[in-house]
């Protein structure tokens, strides 16, 4: 158990919850806020969205933990909002609900569209209302009912401030971010996870949030150590060695890319930004990014830390990474087999033999602009198979 503190509508709220409890139990089973709906309880249907942070969110796919300083909005918290205040008589005006099961989330979302979309169309609504599912009305109320109070904000019917929302996708409270004092130092030997270095951007990395994937890996190159460092250094050159990466912008630490991924039918491009943090003197870095398939929705956010240590004397180079990373969306099923701590290695050793072939001069072995992750699914399956059958056979040999 852990206590959590955080603000409910406008209220200091102390409870001691289980690290796995969501958001939306919380409000309703503790708080007795019964205006956030759950139907799905897989962030697909959107009844449940609220406000974390001014922010809409989905509470059924939210830790409580993940909200401690956090200042949470739920439907009953606008009742005296002017835009929601508007937004209410539309939806009456317009028969914007029927059952009225999906009603509050879609009223936090018509409320973000207002505030952050004065001159929305209705083309960009119904992409907007796209993550709220509604099986009654068919949209076209809900759409009139928005249109209607975009229309008396220009008007200016009444006051709205200007939305402070940046940007889409995860969303939690800015106290989960590291703290300032906190270094990359470590204690000499294998990579903790302790420790996290500071940021002022809580968008890159997993700024406190619990991954759904860590993997801890290591390989060795056929190099001295100081060589090995140095092209670690090298922002574009370590990116052309991964297969279906791609790098569209570098400024200082700061990185822009892209990385492709195929599975089967499915393509994914993800589109992101990374910072970099070297340590010279204990020859180990991090980097900590973010991304987002525009097409399939899918989100993630990675810290990547490395390690290097001499090897056969100071001739070779031991490379140890440790990759935490939080994948959501429709994607994120790949992240939920044992299978993929294997796919990763497949595509390590992929990264390490186009390294030390950089190393030496030649060409490195990525052919695909994509990662075509099939072939190597079907490798580690193909694996998986050979080595169940040896043991199977082993048995009947005894």
């Amino acid at each position: 158990m852990r206590a959590v503190a955080l603000t409910v509508n406008g209220s200091p709220v102390i409870e001691t919850v289980e690290p796995r409890l969501h958001l939306a139990d919380l409000l309703r089973e503790r708080l007795g806020l019964t205006g956030t709906h759950l139907r799905c309880e897989q962030g697909a249907c959107g009844a449940c969205t609220l406000l974390i942070d001014g922010e809409p969110a989905r509470s059924c796919i939210t830790y409580a933990v993940l909200c401690e300083g956090a200042e949470i909005t739920t439907l009953e918290g606008l009742e005296n909002d002017p835009v929601m205040a508007a937004l209410r008589q539309a939806f009456t005006a317009e028969h914007g609900l029927q059952c009225g099961f999906c009603t509050p989330g879609m009223l936090i979302t018509a409320r973000d569209i207002v505030m952050r979309l004065p001159e929305a169309e209705e083309r960009r609504i119904r992409l907007e209302l796209s993550g709220n599912l509604c099986r009654c009305t068919g949209y076209v109320g809900i759409v009139r009912a928005i249109r209607r109070v975009l229309e008396e904000r220009r008007a200016g019917a009444f006051a709205v401030s200007a939305s402070e929302r940046r940007k889409l996708g995860p969303v939690g409270s800015g106290h989960a971010a590291p703290s300032a004092g906190e270094t990359l130092v470590r204690a000499s030997g294998a990579i903790s996870g302790d420790a996290r270095p500071a940021f002022a951007e809580a968008d890159m990395g997993l700024a406190g949030k619990k991954p759904n994937i860590e993997i801890r890996q290591f390989f060795v190159i056929a190099r001295p150590q100081r060589e090995v460092w140095n092209f670690l250094g090298d922002i574009e050159c370590v990116v052309s060695c991964m297969p279906g990466a791609m790098l569209t912008a570098l400024q200082d630490d700061r990185l822009q890319g892209q990385l492709t991924v195929k599975l089967g039918p499915i393509a994914a491009a993800f589109d992101g930004e990374a910072r970099v943090i070297r340590d010279d003197a204990g020859q180990r870095g991090m980097i900590v990014g973010a991304g987002r398939d525009r097409l399939s929705a899918s989100r993630a956010s990675a810290e990547i830390e490395y390690q290097l240590s001499a090897e056969q004397g100071g001739a070779a180079t031991r490379v140890d990474i440790v990759v935490r990373a939080l994948l959501l969306g429709p994607l994120a099923q790949f992240g939920r087999s044992a299978i993929v701590s294997d796919l990763a290695a497949r595509i390590t050793d992929i990264f390490a033999r186009n390294l030390e072939r950089r190393l030496a001069g030649l060409p490195d072995t990525t052919e695909a602009a994509a990662l075509q992750i099939t072939s190597l699914l079907g490798a580690v399956i193909a694996a998986r198979i050979k080595n169940a059958l040896a043991r199977v056979l082993g048995k009947f040999r005894r």
